[in-house]
Formats: C-alpha cells, sequence, structure tokens
C-alpha cells in the first residue's frame, strides 16, 4: 500500500529537527518512435554528446556501464521553470516580463518580451539588473534592492518575487567585486536529469543531401552577397565589390548540398538507440535547510518550495514531452516511481497528478501565508512590467538593426 505526499506531511518534513531525507521521482522514458528508436541527445561544443559512465544493477550484478546524457541538470531546471511560466497566472506564482516593445522593430523570430523564469540566471540575472521600472533602474527600487541582496540566511523577498530561485539555486555574480557588491550563492535542492544506458553506438554521423529541385549550378559555384541579407546577391567574375563577400552558391541556399566526407557541411552526430532511458527528479530537505526563515516560519516556507518543484516537475514531465528535435519521449507510467525517502526506511508514495499537485501547493501555499511569509496575497497578482535600460536596448538595436 502506498503513503500519499500532502503538505501536512511536507510541513512536518521540513522542520528544523526533522530528519527526513527528500523525495524521489524515478521513470522509465520510451521514445515516441517505439523502445529502440534512436533519440538526440543534447549536443555541446565540438558537436559531442556528454558521455559517462553510470552503475546500473543491484547486488552482484551491479555494473558500470556506459551512459548518454540526453537532458542534463541545468537544462532540465529551465524546462521546470518554463512549465511554471506556463502555469503562473493559474496558481499565482509572481514573476517579471521584460517588455521590448520599446526597443524598435524586431526580427519575428525574436521574443518581444522575457519572463523572469526564462532569464538564464533568475533573479542573478543581467537582463534583470539592466531593466527599469517606474523609470527606475530596477536595482535602485525598493523591490529591486532587496531583490538582489536576497540570500539563503535572508530570504523573504526572494520569496515574495521569486521563489524558484531558493530551490533551483543561483548565483548573484553580476553585480561586480565592490565591497558592497552581493556574490550570494545557493546550491540547488531540486535535481533532474535524462540519461540514456548502454547505446548501440555514439559514433553514428548524421549524412544527408540537401536536394536542389532545379540543381542549380556555376561554373565557378561562385557570387557575392551581402552577408547582412543574402537575398542581395549575383554571380562574380571574382571582381570584388564593396561590402560584398565571396561565397559558394550552396552557401546562399541554392544547389546540391551535400552533407558528410568530402561534402559541403561536415555530419553531425546522428541519433542513438539506447537499451533504456530514465530521468531521475529528486528534492533535498537537508538541501533545502539551507534556506532560513524565522524558527516558526521555516518548516512552511521550505515544504512550499518543495510543492513548486512538484507542481513543476508534473506539469513539465507528467506525460509526454519533446526536448529538441528529435528527441521526442513518452513516460511510461507502469514503470514511474515515487519514493518517501525517509530517515530509517523509504515509501512509495502515490504519484501526484496535475490537480494533486496544484492542490498541495495551494495548500503550502496557504501555511506560509498563515505563519506570517510574503507569499499568497502578498504575491502580485499580474505580472511585473520592466523595461531595458538605455544601454541595454541600444545593445538590442545594434544587434539587430532595423534596416538590417
Amino acid at each position: 500500500m502506498s503513503g500519499t505526499i500532502s503538505a501536512e506531511r511536507l510541513i512536518a518534513a521540513c522542520a528544523e529537527d526533522s530528519q527526513e531525507c527528500g523525495v524521489r521521482i524515478t521513470s522509465r522514458l520510451e521514445p515516441v518512435g517505439g523502445p529502440d528508436a534512436p533519440v538526440k541527445p543534447a549536443i555541446y561544443s565540438g558537436g559531442r554528446y556528454q558521455i559517462d559512465k553510470r552503475w546500473r544493477g543491484s547486488g552482484e550484478d551491479r555494473r558500470a556501464v556506459e551512459a548518454v546524457v540526453i537532458d542534463n541538470v541545468p537544462s532540465q531546471a529551465n524546462r521546470l521553470e518554463a512549465a511554471l511560466d506556463r502555469l503562473a497566472p493559474d496558481v499565482g506564482i509572481p514573476r517579471f516580463v521584460l517588455d521590448l516593445s520599446g526597443v524598435g522593430d524586431l526580427p519575428p523570430h525574436l521574443p518581444h518580451e522575457l519572463s523572469s523564469f526564462r532569464f538564464p540566471h533568475r533573479q542573478a540575472d543581467a537582463y534583470l539588473r539592466d531593466s527599469m521600472f517606474d523609470g527606475e533602474p530596477f536595482g535602485k527600487t525598493e523591490i529591486g534592492s532587496a531583490l538582489m541582496r536576497g540570500t539563503g540566511d535572508a530570504p523573504e523577498a526572494l520569496l515574495e518575487w521569486a521563489p524558484q530561485a531558493l530551490l533551483f539555486g543561483f548565483w548573484q555574480s553580476h553585480l561586480g567585486k565592490g565591497a558592497g557588491a552581493s556574490q550570494a550563492k545557493l546550491a540547488r535542492s531540486w535535481t533532474s536529469e535524462i540519461v540514456g544506458y548502454e547505446p548501440a553506438t555514439t559514433e553514428t554521423l548524421q549524412y544527408g543531401l540537401k536536394g536542389d529541385p532545379l540543381n542549380l549550378s556555376l561554373q565557378t559555384d561562385k557570387v557575392e552577397n551581402d552577408p547582412l541579407d543574402e537575398s542581395i546577391w549575383a554571380p562574380t567574375d571574382g571582381k570584388r565589390t564593396p561590402g560584398m563577400e565571396q561565397s559558394k552558391l550552396s552557401e546562399i541556399g541554392h544547389g546540391q548540398v551535400p552533407i558528410g566526407e568530402g561534402g559541403t557541411q561536415r555530419p553531425g552526430p546522428a541519433g542513438i538507440s539506447m537499451r533504456s532511458i530514465e530521468q531521475r527528479s529528486s528534492v533535498s530537505f537537508a538541501g533545502l535547510r539551507r534556506v532560513r526563515f524565522r524558527d516558526d516560519q521555516g518548516a512552511t516556507g521550505r515544504a512550499l518550495l518543495v510543492a513548486l518543484g512538484l507542481l513543476a516537475h508534473v506539469a513539465a514531465f507528467g506525460g509526454s514531452f519533446s526536448l529538441r528535435s528529435g528527441c521526442d519521449l513518452r513516460r511510461l507510467a507502469r514503470d514511474t516511481a515515487w519514493e518517501w525517502l525517509g530517515y530509517e526506511t523509504d515509501e512509495s508514495v502515490d504519484p501526484l497528478s496535475l490537480e494533486d499537485a496544484k492542490s498541495v501547493f495551494a495548500e503550502c501555499v496557504a501555511a506560509a501565508e498563515s505563519a506570517g511569509l510574503p507569499v499568497g496575497s502578498r504575491w502580485a497578482k499580474d505580472p511585473t512590467i520592466l523595461s531595458p535600460s538605455e544601454q541595454l536596448a541600444k545593445v538590442i538595436r545594434t544587434s539587430y538593426p532595423a534596416d538590417a
């Protein structure tokens, strides 16, 4: 018989004198194309996958096997935050929005606003530092000053304006090195990772051919084009026109483009077939004890953060999901285990549905607000709208000039 996760149980487990350990969620994943279908792990600089060795099995059968990290810990945190961004209006989580509409005409592929759930460094990000609020630099405002001074030992402003930072961690590293500039750090307490075990190969490359129905070609295959606008080009006899650069026809999108050894483009790593794929997610109650509220508030504040992580996990990974092109996965419900990690024994607990997770989160928010923490009714109902500073707006316009 399985146990359950409730707000009451989380609050008790997050108390100062509790010796409970945390919650762990293990899910076997399967490619949408079938259990043996290849999937595309993340590719890093140099066209490389993150290859590792991991222990598998138990007892005498325990052995180290080759593994490929499909989605690493920082990437998983970003996906969890993206899920919270979508849920924020429904569950009342606060967020900032950097409005870029006043910068000028931006290319259609760029976002026209940035949510604080999308900032690379959460509340410690340069985009927040270089924002304006009500005509003032954000860091000079009451909200900004309190938020940028926030630490694990003084977390109230973080809980009020960026609670995700207290769960996924941060490093306030963009305020300078002066004596008054914060360099506060807080380690993450929620960790998640997707790993593929025993890949059939890690050496396969992606070959191909970009076709051309007219098979256009030039005797020399040389053109000159405007590097800022490839629609401006012409065949060249070798003479250089000012402002233009020499290119091949294939480099401006025409002609056949073979991908492979000896081809116009080098092949990149291909998808990989793996024996098994697994996601492991966990939240550490011990890690959350780095977040120090008043003694009568700590348990409810930390329980709220656990509930926030559980809500994000279910919203992001409760069903099927797509990590990137060629990496569409589904969770196998029959092979998903939720475990309560206790002091002396561990216990299987019932998985939370999205509605269950919302309910537990709401109860934790209510308990934390009753304890006097700045949540619930203290959370801003609507996004707090910011604008880019003059220097940031100038860099954006320079990066994407209107007449390009």
